[in-house]
């Protein structure tokens, strides 16, 4: 698949950079694939989309405060970044972004008198940084930390003044539970408790699997097919009561996962049910052509041009009713991405 296949022009107007209120009220474009059918809904309308004996399985990873802002102690230049992980041996990786030339050795300090980090090699593209302090990264970012908004909607925001304690609640999910995401699994930041009370009366269950979604979800793709992109990886956990229901041969329902980090995380099942609990990692790209084998239904907020997120719905609807579907958001006035409306595509 050429990438050209995977591009749209976006006006940045469409871009959101705040969530509908309440959560239930964005826009939600349904699109039937077997049908060739496009409708405007609210994400509200979903107890009359869905079927009661349907399966919602959604990612409860919980974002970190991952962005980072920080100065030079010596200079004082600005540094800005985002944490990505912590190492056994207490270092933290991290993505850096500073005017000025970084090297090992160089000592930043965290805003709000936090502490500092010392610059001690490279990791690839990311920076290995020693902090000053002892324990989980967790608790310093707590304190320390900024919500890691994707760049594209700071830009968007402008002048637009929104506290980052806004921003901590908007870019949470209500049923978040398990930290370690560095971006938020947009799809179900559209759930309330009074929707998702809707949901149960009809009869729905709820299952949920944890994927920790990383920096590279949203990066778009450079290389010239998705054949020749380096896909990226992301950690999972899914316990065994949810993997041996999602797998059961007489399941009556159907699979509706929320989110393209649960479709990864489902599609990449084993061929048989696991002993256990089972965790690992998944580099999986879904793209056209794609045998779906356990989602049978897909909600998803819209996605970058050029991305392996675009080609996953293009895998689920087709590259041509894709197209249309997005030329059609982009022409009637929908949100897009993180903060943005969705699709549920059936």
């Amino acid at each position: 698949m050429r990438l050209d296949d995977l591009d749209y022009d976006l006006p940045e107007d469409r871009i959101a950079t705040a969530p509908a209120e309440p959560r239930d009220q964005a826009r939600l474009m349904v699109v039937r694939a077997d049908k060739g059918t496009i409708e405007d809904c609210h994400v509200s309308d979903l107890p009359g989309l869905l079927e009661g004996s349907d399966v919602i399985v959604r990612n409860a990873s919980r974002v970190l405060p991952a962005r980072l802002e920080a100065h030079r102690v010596e200079s004082g230049g600005r540094v800005s970044g985002l944490y990505l992980h912590q190492r056994e041996d207490g270092h933290w990786v991290a993505m850096l972004r500073s005017n000025g030339r970084l090297r090992p050795g160089v000592v930043l300090q965290l805003e709000n008198d936090g502490p500092t980090l010392e610059l001690v090699e490279r990791e690839d593209a990311n920076w290995v940084l020693r902090p000053d302090v002892d324990g989980p990264a967790e608790s310093v970012l707590a304190r320390h930390g900024l919500t890691p908004l994707p760049p594209y909607i700071l830009r968007a925001r402008g002048e637009q003044a929104v506290t980052d304690e806004q921003d901590r609640e908007w870019y949470q999910t209500i049923y978040a539970r398990e930290t370690g995401s560095v971006a938020a699994p947009t799809a179900g930041l559209h759930f309330t408790p009074g929707l998702e009370a809707r949901l149960r009366e009809l009869g729905l269950s709820f299952l949920e699997v944890v994927l920790h979604v990383g920096a590279g979800t949203f990066q778009p793709v450079t290389a010239p097919t998705l054949a020749e992109h380096r896909m990226h990886s992301e950690s999972f956990f899914v316990d065994h009561r949810t993997i041996s229901e999602i797998m059961a041969p007489d399941r009556p329902g159907r699979i509706v996962a929320v989110g393209t980090t649960t479709a990864r995380v489902l599609e990449s099942f084993p061929a048989e049910v696991p002993s256990g609990d089972w965790a690992g990692s998944t580099s999986l790209m879904i793209s056209p052509p794609w045998e779906w084998k356990h989602v049978d239904v897909l909600m998803t907020n819209f996605h970058l041009p050029r991305s392996t997120l675009l080609a996953l719905v293009a895998a689920r609807i087709g590259v041509d009713l894709m197209h249309e579907a997005y030329a059609r958001a982009v022409e009637s006035g929908y949100r897009f991405y993180s903060y943005g409306d969705a699709m549920l595509l059936l």
